[in-house]
């Protein structure tokens, strides 16, 4: 399916009429009839064009779709992709080709506004190192940060390596510089499906899994959407990440995640991509789509599933217990 070309240039070469909502016949009736009322309700309040894959576990621990709604459609993921690209940064890591503490300097001429810490330094030449900057790539959507990435891992190889994962239209897009490139596409179909190889540690070596899920569910993260109305314990219980941009078609505000039970084991995934939108310029909890995803995000944790109880399914699927948050008046 075609995509839309981004008008922000700058950030991706940092790293350089709706459709309806099916109902699986599979699913069970009460929790996901529930959701997907909501789901349809704010949708449509929201406006613009959504493209959602949002499923959770049954009773014998398999993955049952609540809604599919265009969930193939090929679209810019923005800065969703910056888990992509993670991932890939990661699996070098896997492959013993890189560390988490290999460090690498933060000059001034690769520094890129919008979201993120760097650009607000105001004097750079640091040393940092990977994990430093996959942290602020993850918690805060660091743009920088994804320049950081493409150093040690360049657009081809990237594109390789989710390819390798079996990926087929999640990608970021090369440019003449082979380690800078545009943040490219997904679905939320392959979106989903990450999230949900990551929260089975099945995506990477299971070490590497915790720690991209301790940077998306710690509580310094994104609260606009998903996590808005939660407590800090429902938040620890959510691993998410935001993506915001514009292109031809209109302002796009897209959200993605993991819910885990309180004894960590992972129960839904959500990847909601709309496209399309009006409110230009508003990358507030304001906005619509992220007021919808707000009340979407309250209703999936609200009727998430009960853990499965037989042997077999609580066996089969590893916990990921965050640290608790806590605060520390200095000293």
């Amino acid at each position: 399916m075609s995509t839309s070309m981004s008008r922000r240039l700058a950030l991706g070469l940092g790293a350089a009429a709706a459709v309806g909502v099916s109902t699986p016949a599979h699913a069970t009736p009460s929790r996901p009839a529930g959701v997907r009322k909501v789901y349809q309700r704010e949708k449509t309040r929201a406006g613009g064009v959504w493209h959602t894959h949002i499923a959770a576990v049954g009773a014998d621990g398999a993955l049952e779709a609540i809604v599919e709604d265009d969930a193939d459609h090929v679209t810019y993921g923005y800065s969703v992709q910056k888990l992509a690209v993670a991932t890939a940064v990661m699996d070098k890591i896997d492959r013993g080709q890189l560390t988490l503490g290999t460090k690498l300097d933060l000059p001034a001429d690769i520094i890129l506004g919008g979201s993120g810490i760097y650009h607000l330094h105001r004097v750079w030449g640091d040393e940092i190192t990977v994990g430093n900057f996959l942290t602020a790539m993850l918690l805060v959507s660091d743009n920088t940060a994804v320049r950081m990435c493409g150093r040690v891992v360049p657009a081809l190889e990237i594109n390789e390596i989710l390819a390798a994962k079996g990926f087929v239209h999640t990608r970021v897009e090369p440019v003449a510089n082979p380690n800078r490139f545009y943040l490219g596409t997904t679905t939320p179909r392959e979106m989903h499906d990450l999230l949900w190889r990551l929260a089975t540690k099945t995506l990477l070596k299971p070490e590497s899994c915790d720690f991209l899920l301790s940077v998306t569910r710690w509580l310094n993260g994104y609260h606009d959407g998903v996590r808005r109305v939660m407590s800090s314990r429902e938040r620890e219980r959510v691993a998410t990440k935001y993506g915001a941009d514009f292109n031809d078609l209109g302002e796009s505000r897209h959200e993605v995640g993991i819910m885990f039970s309180a004894d960590g084991v992972p129960l839904l995934t959500y990847a909601m991509f709309a496209e399309g939108l009006g409110d230009p310029e508003n990358y507030g909890a304001t906005h619509p789509a992220v007021q919808a995803h707000a009340k979407i995000g309250r209703a999936l944790f609200d009727n998430l599933p009960p853990v499965p109880e037989t042997r077999t399914a609580r066996s089969a699927v590893p916990r990921s217990l965050p640290k608790p948050f806590h605060p520390v008046n200095g000293g």
